[in-house]
C-alpha cells in the first residue's frame, strides 16, 4: 500500500473537485478512530471519511456506511457543535506531509461569520483529528497528548496548534534530470530504491521501487550499475509524469480485491489495474479488509473450538493408531498357547516360566513362556488363547474407530476450511448452526436471535449461458447436490480435498466443454487449494455422486468420474463468470 504524501495529494484533489463549498449536513463518528461528514454539494450528496487508525490511516470519500453507535462520542458532539452548517472553504496540505487541513465558514456564537480548520494528521502512531479556533487554538482532539507524553507537540483543548516538522527531503516535483544525476552520483544508500526513498520527500517504498523499476529495469537495480545520464532522464520523466498526472491504480489478489495501490502504474507484482476513482479504490479495499477482520473475530470462537477438536482428535487418533500396530503380533499369542497346551503336563501349579522347544521354529529352538503361578496350567493356555482373541477383536474395532475418526476429522478440517472462506456473517451463522446440529456447539439458547433468511448458495454464469451453482458450507453442498440438482447435471469437485460442490444446471441439455472448463475452475478456486496451479478436479454427473450413510454433512462417494486439471487464477474466475 502506498497512502503517501502523494497519493494524499490526489485525493483531496478529488474530494476538492467535489466537495468544496459544500454544506455539512451530518456528522456522525462510528468508532475510536473513524469520522464521516455528510456533505450536501451541488452535484448531490458525499461522504468524506476520516481515519486517524495507527495502522491504517486515510481520507476519502466514501459510499460506505457504517453502523453508528447508539450515543455520539464526545468529540463527535463538539464537531456537531461547531460544523453542522458550515461551509468547506478551503482544502490544503503541507508541502509533503500525509496531513491535510480543511477550512470551514461557521459563525460564533454572537453570530459573526469565522472560519475554523479540522485537521487531519495521517503518520503513523501520530495520527489525530484536532478542530482548531479562529486563531489556532485546539477546541478538541481526537486523540489528546499531555506535556508529559510530548513536550513539543502536545495535544490538549486550548494550547496552540504546532504544525509537523518539515520534512527534510527534496521535493521530486521540483527536480530537474541534472538534479536526478547529482543525486545518483553523490554518497548514499546502494539500492536505487533506498536512495530515492532517503533523498526524496513524501513517497512511499512501493512507489521508489516502481521508480527504480522503470529507470533501470529492476526494483532492486544497483546505482553502481547505472547508465547515470540514462536512468536520471528516466526518473525525471517518471515523476514528472505521475506526480502531475496521478490516477489511482492497483494490483489484485485472486480474488479481484485490491492488494497494493499507488497513484502511478505498479509493475513489480505483474499487471494492475485502475480504478475509477481514488474514494473508490480505497473504499473497495479498505471496506473489504475491514469486512473480512470483523468476520475474522467474530469466527474466533467457533475456530477455536473447531481447532481444539481436530488437535484432540488427532491425539486420540495417534493413541489408537499405537494401539493397533500392537495387535498385529497377536499371532505370537496364539502359538505360544499351542506350545503351552503340548506341554501341560510339564507344568506344575505355581510356576512362573516353563522352557519348550518352539515347533514353530524351523530349528525347534527352546524358549521360555512365561506363566502366572495364581492360574492352573490350563488356564494359562487359555489366557493366551483368550488374549489372541482379545487383540483380533481389538483390531477389528479400532480399524473401525480409526475409520470414523478420521472421517469426523476430515469434517471439521472442511468447516476450518469453510470458516476461511466466509466473507459474510450470514455464511458464519450457517456454519455455526451446521455445528450446532451436529453437537459440537451449544445452541444458544440465552439469547433470542432474529430470524435470517435461508442464505442460497452462490450462483454464476458460463458464457455459453448455463448456470453453474457453488455451495458455500457443507450443508449448502448436501442440498445442492442432492435436493436442487437434477440427476443429469455435472457435478465437479476438487479431487481429495476439501471444497465445494459445483453444479451445472443443464436443463436436458449436454454443456459444451467451455462450461465444464469453467465450473472446474469454479470448484479449484472454491477449494483449500484455490491458491495453487494445475488443480485435478473430479467431474460426474449428480446421480454417481452417492451420499455416505449416516456422514457428516458434505461427505459424499463416487466411482465413475473423469479427472481435468483447472486453474483457479482470479482472470478466469471473475472476469470469465459473471456473479449474479
Amino acid at each position: 500500500m502506498a497512502f503517501d504524501a502523494f497519493f494524499l495529494t490526489s485525493v483531496l484533489e478529488e474530494v476538492r473537485s467535489r466537495c468544496l463549498g459544500a454544506r455539512v449536513d451530518k456528522l456522525h463518528q462510528p468508532s475510536r478512530d473513524t469520522l464521516i461528514l455528510h456533505l450536501r454539494c451541488q452535484q448531490g450528496r458525499e461522504k468524506l471519511l476520516f481515519v486517524a487508525n495507527p495502522t491504517a490511516p486515510r481520507l476519502h470519500l466514501t459510499a460506505a456506511s457504517p453502523e453508528n453507535p447508539a450515543e455520539p462520542p464526545m468529540f463527535c458532539m463538539l464537531l456537531r457543535k461547531h460544523l453542522l452548517g458550515a461551509r468547506l472553504a478551503d482544502i490544503t496540505q503541507p508541502e509533503m506531509e500525509r496531513c491535510a487541513v480543511f477550512t470551514f465558514d461557521c459563525t460564533d456564537e454572537m453570530g459573526f461569520p469565522v472560519q475554523k480548520r479540522l485537521v487531519a494528521e495521517l503518520m503513523g502512531r501520530t495520527c489525530n483529528l484536532y478542530l482548531l479556533a479562529p486563531d489556532g487554538r485546539i477546541l478538541d482532539c481526537l486523540r489528546r497528548i499531555g506535556l508529559d507524553e510530548s513536550a513539543k507537540r502536545a495535544a490538549l483543548p486550548g494550547l496552540h496548534y504546532i504544525e509537523p516538522e518539515k520534512v527534510a527531503k527534496q521535493n521530486p516535483l521540483g527536480l530537474t534530470q541534472e538534479d536526478y544525476v547529482n543525486l545518483l552520483t553523490a554518497p548514499g544508500a546502494d539500492v536505487l530504491s533506498d536512495r530515492l526513498m532517503d533523498a526524496l520527500g513524501g513517497l512511499s517504498p512501493l512507489v521508489c521501487r516502481e521508480a527504480a523499476l522503470f529507470a533501470a529495469g529492476d526494483s532492486d537495480a544497483r546505482v553502481g550499475a547505472l547508465d547515470i545520464p540514462k536512468a536520471a532522464e528516466k526518473l525525471e520523466l517518471f515523476f514528472s509524469e505521475h506526480l502531475r498526472h496521478p490516477a489511482p491504480y492497483f494490483c489484485a489478489q485472486a480474488d479481484g480485491t485490491p492488494r497494493q495501490f499507488a497513484f502511478c502504474p505498479i509493475r513489480e507484482y505483474g499487471d494492475c489495474q485502475r480504478s475509477e476513482s481514488f474514494g473508490a479504490l480505497l473504499d473497495s479495499y479498505y471496506t473489504l479488509r475491514d469486512r473480512k477482520d470483523l468476520i475474522r473475530q467474530k469466527s474466533q470462537g467457533v475456530r477455536k473450538t473447531v481447532n481444539n477438536l481436530c488437535q484432540r482428535l488427532r491425539r486420540k487418533l495417534a493413541l489408537q493408531q499405537k494401539e493397533l500396530e500392537a495387535t498385529y503380533d497377536r499371532e505370537r499369542l496364539r502359538q505360544l498357547g499351542d506350545i503351552l497346551t503340548a506341554n501341560l503336563s510339564r507344568v506344575v501349579k505355581g510356576q512362573q516360566s516353563i522352557e519348550c522347544q518352539d515347533f514353530y521354529d524351523e530349528d525347534m529352538g527352546l524358549i521360555t513362556i512365561p506363566l502366572s503361578p495364581i492360574l492352573s496350567p490350563q488356564q494359562n493356555a487359555a489366557k493366551f488363547y483368550k488374549d489372541y482373541t482379545r487383540m483380533k477383536n481389538a483390531e477389528k474395532e479400532l480399524t473401525h474407530q480409526l475409520s470414523l475418526g478420521r472421517e469426523e476429522l476430515e469434517y471439521l478440517e472442511s468447516v476450518l476450511e469453510e470458516l476461511n472462506r466466509a466473507d459474510t456473517e450470514a455464511e458464519l451463522e450457517e456454519i455455526r448452526q451446521e455445528l450446532q446440529a451436529g453437537g459440537y456447539l451449544r445452541p444458544d439458547t440465552g439469547r433470542k436471535k432474529m430470524k435470517q433468511s435461508k442464505l442460497a448458495p452462490m450462483r454464476f454464469e458460463s458464457t455459453d449461458g448455463f448456470p453453474i451453482y457453488v455451495g458455500r458450507n457443507n450443508r449448502q453442498n448436501d442440498e445442492l447436490t442432492f435436493r436442487l440438482a437434477r440427476k443429469d447435471d455435472i457435478w465437479c469437485h476438487a479431487s481429495k480435498v476439501h471444497g465445494s460442490h459445483v453444479i451445472i444446471s443443464c436443463g436436458g441439455k449436454t454443456p459444451p466443454d467451455n462450461t465444464i472448463t469453467q465450473a472446474a475452475q469454479l470448484a479449484a478456486y472454491y477449494a483449500e487449494t484455490g491458491s495453487g496451479q494445475n488443480i485435478p478436479v473430479d467431474v460426474t454427473t449428480v446421480k454417481q455422486v452417492k451420499k455416505i450413510p449416516s456422514g457428516k454433512p458434505g461427505m459424499v462417494i463416487y466411482h465413475t468420474y473423469k479427472t481435468v486439471i483447472a486453474n483457479p487464477y482470479k482472470e478466469i474466475v471473475v472476469d470469465q463468470l459473471n456473479a449474479e
